[in-house]
């Protein structure tokens, strides 16, 4: 990682790469070889996209103010709920990250905090981290440029997949792609749940095919197969090591934050703006239907709406007969109907498809003899990620890991 692929390349590149740069070459946090390099490789040695993409960066580093990020301190809630931290470092010196998933309350923290108090957060993060290579090393004498990740994916669950936390999570994951570029060595992914490939689908779009290929997914031996890349003295005890805080706990918060439920003290909206797909008025006393045909258990349907003036009923249910309308008393309900107060709140939610058929998302005015209901949504099928879903279900006792490195 500290040179060897693409070095040749670079000696051919590097003067002219230079060249082109050197107005701006004082304003990068590095200009050796390496640091270009970072950049050409990225481009796949293409001198005006790397060029580019490195002049984008600059800008960043200006917006962010990234010179002095580390010293701009996130706004409380951020500091408290955000989950995820460095801690120790693998057996070849570099850092090692944590994203606490499960834990992780996105929809409280979009009600909190500003998108770009987010980004600029997940930028010091970034920024903090590439400092603490360069310290490694001057410390070890030798280039550390990369850092190990590991997510702990346990409690991944459907309130992960509203789709203002994806988006949100994306356009994270698009800025470490495009502001620090081949920065990471290998991320494990321990304790996928089943959904896990329907959320890995949702985002690996964000990701370049050379970061997918270092994704690698644990098996149920996934603490011993950190220890073959971990000394255990620098993995938690939480994590399968020895490492405590010094009061003893073994999951080192005084390095990693766990997140939590924001409090609704910390909420400065109760909703985010959206864009519906859909608009349907349903007269009183009635109802609308929407069908959806799903192919293979393990999907998940997603929806979100609103309605105007007051509230409407809404429920999901299973057709029992192919080819014709049923009413909702002949159809099987996965998801119980209800009445909500859309109108005020726009409400969400998903279901995961435990078996194919035909799904019928039904908005019910039928309670209502006097008023007609004008209902806008937005409903998505996610299919699971099949490669990482097949993978997930081999890894057994035989098998301790697995790359992603076949996800289209």
């Amino acid at each position: 990682m500290s040179g060897g692929l693409g070095t040749d390349r670079l000696s051919l590149f590097s003067p002219q790469f230079r060249e082109n740069l050197k107005d701006v070459l004082p304003s990068l946090p590095s200009q050796d070889d390496y640091f270009l390099l970072k950049w050409l490789r990225a481009r796949c040695f293409d001198l005006p996209k790397s060029e580019a993409m490195l002049r984008k960066h600059i800008e960043v580093r200006k917006h962010m103010d990234a010179d002095n990020i580390l010293e701009w301190e996130p706004p409380e809630v951020i500091r408290k709920y955000m989950s995820g931290g460095m801690c120790g470092y693998d057996r070849e010196g570099c850092p090692i990250w944590y994203d606490i998933i499960g834990p992780l309350d996105s929809k409280g923290l979009l009600f909190s905090a500003s998108k770009q108090d987010l980004l600029k957060n997940k930028f010091r993060d970034c920024e903090m981290l590439r400092r603490e290579c360069e310290k490694q090393s001057q410390k070890l004498g030798r280039k550390i440029e990369v850092v190990l990740m590991v997510y702990d994916c346990e409690g991944l669950g459907l309130k992960h997949l509203w789709k203002p936390a994806v988006d949100t999570y994306g356009e994270l994951l698009s800025m470490f792609e495009e502001n620090y570029p081949e920065s990471l060595k290998r991320l494990f992914i321990v304790k996928a749940p089943k959904i896990f490939p329907v959320a890995y689908n949702l985002i690996k779009h964000f990701l370049s095919e050379d970061t997918r290929k270092k994704v690698v997914v644990l098996g149920s031996n996934w603490k011993e197969v950190l220890q073959k890349y971990i000394d255990p003295e620098q993995i938690p005890v939480e994590y399968g090591g020895t490492l405590t805080d010094p009061d003893g706990n073994p999951k080192c918060p005084s390095k990693i934050n766990y997140g939590g439920d924001v409090p609704q003290k910390y909420y400065v909206r109760d909703q985010l703006t959206q864009q519906y797909e859909h608009t349907v008025v349903v007269n009183r006393g009635s109802s609308h239907q929407v069908e959806y045909e799903i192919l293979f258990p393990g999907c998940v349907l997603r929806w979100q709406f609103k309605s105007e003036g007051a509230d409407v009923g809404f429920g999901v249910y299973l057709k029992t007969k192919i080819g014709e309308r049923q009413r909702a008393g002949d159809m099987t309900e996965v998801y119980p109907n209800q009445r909500y107060n859309s109108h005020m709140v726009p409400e969400d939610g998903s279901l995961t498809c435990s078996a194919p058929g035909i799904y019928v998302l039904r908005f019910d005015n039928t309670y209502s003899y006097i008023h007609a209901k004008k209902v806008s949504y937005t409903v998505e099928v996610l299919l699971p990620d099949k490669t990482s879903e097949e993978q997930i279900q081999k890894l057994g006792d035989k098998m301790s890991e697995v790359a992603l490195t076949n996800s289209p």
